[in-house]
């Protein structure tokens, strides 16, 4: 009940008491002030200030009284004002800050319930702004290394093909990493325009109804040359089933959530890649038989450019499964994994019918 009341009427009831400290601040005031002044007989308030006439007009000496209240009322109003605006110009600074590019300000106000809660808000605002501002330098520093990487690689092996002198043998070599550079930078810019794109995308327009295992054999078979070159055995079970919502959507979530067990399985391993609907949702189990994940590294699989296996760091640039993750979410689903060293690694992607 406490807490109801202080939340309903902490603002109301403080701005009544403070009206009502400065007005009886005021009276009391201004009424000793005009009393001992009678007393010392330089005012008088019960007469027009004729020795002569006392039952005179009283209004001479009302009115100095009223005057003086006046003024006193103002003056005691201004000073207890500054007190209690204090918090206020406090938010006030800290908001230029914020302004400013500062989100490290924290505000501590515990005097009025409203601007108590004003204050946990702004905290957390400021909280949020740093994080998504460290978010966003990490993506730009992570960004730019992508790039700058392949780029000094291609420009490297181009200086040395222009200088001449290499063997036949040589020249092919230099010209296939120059090619696989390239395409390294084609696919990073691709997929940062997709995650962009996926990231500012809040409503899905794109619905039909289509066959979600239809769609899943067709993507395995787009990616045939990637896991049939590792002498990889992809095994599918897969149930029937229509499915109504973004077949694009659906299509970057199987390709990279394959993609990235193609990459992470070893020559010869096994893809067991099952589909089933359960309560009213389609469950995707994509599992492996690669090199799996130790905790650390699955707590941060989906943040964008990270890579838990340094080694493997050129097959990919570290967005698919953030892309996966951003998909998911916008379905209304939910992407996990399940993983252990040296056993492999198990992605579960979970889309509402």
């Amino acid at each position: 009940m406490r807490n109801i009341i202080k939340k309903r009427w902490g603002l109301t009831v403080s701005l009544v008491i403070f009206i009502f400290l400065v007005m009886l601040a005021t009276m009391l005031l201004a009424g000793a002030l005009i009393v001992t002044l009678h007393y010392a007989g330089v005012l008088s308030i019960f007469n027009d200030g004729r020795p002569d006439n006392p039952g005179g007009n009283p209004l001479p000496g009302i009115l100095p009284l009223l005057l003086f209240s006046a003024f006193l009322g103002t003056v005691i109003a201004w000073f207890f004002s500054k007190i209690a605006l204090r918090p206020i110009r406090k938010i006030i600074e800290a908001t230029h800050m914020v302004a400013d590019g500062d989100f490290s300000v924290r505000l501590d106000i515990h005097s009025i319930y409203e601007l108590e809660e004003l204050s946990k808000s702004f905290n957390k605002m400021t909280q949020e702004l740093s994080s998504i501002e460290a978010i966003r330098n990490d993506f730009i520093n992570n960004l730019s290394h992508e790039f700058k990487t392949p780029i000094v690689s291609i420009k490297g092996f181009a200086e040395l093909l222009i200088e001449g002198d290499l063997s036949e043998k040589e020249q092919r070599d230099y010209l296939e990493i120059i090619i696989a550079e390239s395409k390294r930078l084609a696919s990073l810019s691709t997929n940062v325009l997709t995650l962009t794109k996926f990231e500012n995308l809040e409503i899905i327009t794109d619905i039909a109804t289509f066959r979600f295992d239809e769609q899943l054999r067709k993507t395995v078979l787009q990616l045939e040359t990637g896991w049939a070159n590792k002498g990889i055995c992809i095994d599918i079970e897969a149930d029937e089933i229509e499915y109504t919502g973004s077949s694009d959507l659906i299509q970057q979530i199987l390709l990279n959530i394959i993609d990235n067990a193609v990459k992470f399985s070893d020559t010869g391993g096994v893809i067991h890649i099952t589909l089933s609907q359960q309560n009213n949702c389609v469950l995707l189990s994509v599992k492996d038989s690669g090199i799996g994940m130790d905790e650390r590294t699955m707590a941060h699989i989906f943040d964008k450019f990270y890579q838990g296996d340094t080694s493997r760091t050129k097959e990919g640039n570290g967005l698919g499964l953030s892309i996966v993750k951003r998909i998911t979410d916008l379905c209304g689903g939910r992407v996990t994994v399940s993983s252990k060293p040296e056993a492999g690694s198990e992605f579960i992607v979970m889309v509402p019918v």
